[in-house]
């Protein structure tokens, strides 16, 4: 059974995620749960496996964390997060870990993550935890209400095909084909470089070099609070100042009823592991997979 949050999420929160995109939930987890953030994020710096990347830089991501660290998986499976979320959505699909040691924090360049994954649909929000306080000049910015814009944004990794024609070739006829084009084996050794820039997506604007015209919003973070944001909104995590403290941040993506698989030629990280035994047809629901994206939460 998953433990309570601190409070329950107000009208006013879910009407300010609907309509910008994202919402700080402040004081929404107990030390406890803090505490174990704390521990699954170090057992997983300490314990890397295929999908960790930047073990030794001022970054490192891990994908599926949950799937190995002991504490990430109760954060997932036991933790407010399912409730919180489920106030919203109902479904985990993945995870991932970001952590910046102390010293220079490095930023984190604007993205959409909608690029990234196999999926499609309206109903996906991200919930981000961080383990330690975190002023806004190393937190997550989002621009307000980008979420709403109805576009796909060219993801900024990946190969430029221009570099590997040959394997970039390889890449189109295995999509025309229908084939998923980041396997099973990525869960043993991947790179964000295992896939290719699609040209057909557009590029993001120049949003760092022209903060003033575009809605920004960030936030001052502590441990206990719980950040949301929508799967589509356009974001970033900030940079260039010194901490005395790690930023040992903790993310999961949740899933609810519009929520579709759809091949992507974008596609860098993988499908979760047992969803390959199910070979998805563009378009299914993910609830029609229960088995592999079972309901998290429910009222009562």
């Amino acid at each position: 059974m998953n433990a309570r949050p601190l409070r329950k999420i107000t009208n006013e929160e879910i009407s300010t995620m609907n309509r910008d995109g994202a919402v700080l939930l402040k004081g929404m987890l107990s030390q406890e749960w803090t505490d174990k953030l704390t521990e699954g994020l170090e057992y997983t710096r300490n314990n890397p496996d295929g999908m960790s990347l930047g073990i030794d830089a001022p970054l490192r991501i891990d994908q599926f964390p949950s799937t190995h660290s002991p504490g990430l998986k109760e954060i997932i499976d036991d933790s407010p997060i399912a409730e919180i979320i489920g106030s919203i959505l109902n479904r985990f699909y993945m995870d991932q870990m970001f952590y910046k040691p102390a010293g220079l924090i490095p930023w984190s360049p604007w993205h959409q993550d909608t690029c990234y994954y196999n999926v499609e649909g309206h109903d996906l929000i991200r919930a981000w935890i961080c383990a330690d306080p975190t002023p806004r000049d190393a937190s997550i910015e989002v621009l307000r209400g980008s979420h709403l814009w109805n576009v796909t944004y060219r993801p900024p990794v990946g190969m430029d095909p221009a570099q590997d024609p040959e394997g970039a070739a390889a890449l189109e006829k295995a999509f025309a084909d229908g084939e998923v084009l980041i396997g099973r084996d990525a869960h043993e050794k991947w790179t964000y470089f295992d896939s290719f820039l699609d040209p057909s997506l557009p590029e993001l604007p120049d949003i760092e070099g022209a903060r003033d015209s575009f809605d920004i919003l960030g936030w001052d973070y502590e441990p206990g609070d719980v950040l949301l944001f929508h799967g589509h909104i356009v974001h970033s995590a900030r940079g260039g100042v010194t901490l005395p403290h790690a930023r040992r941040s903790h993310a999961s993506l949740w899933a609810g009823p519009d929520v579709h698989y759809l091949r992507r030629r974008s596609q860098s990280i993988p499908d979760p592991l047992p969803l390959y035994d199910y070979n998805p047809m563009d378009g299914q629901l993910l609830s029609e997979l229960p088995d592999v994206f079972p309901e998290a939460w429910a009222p009562g």
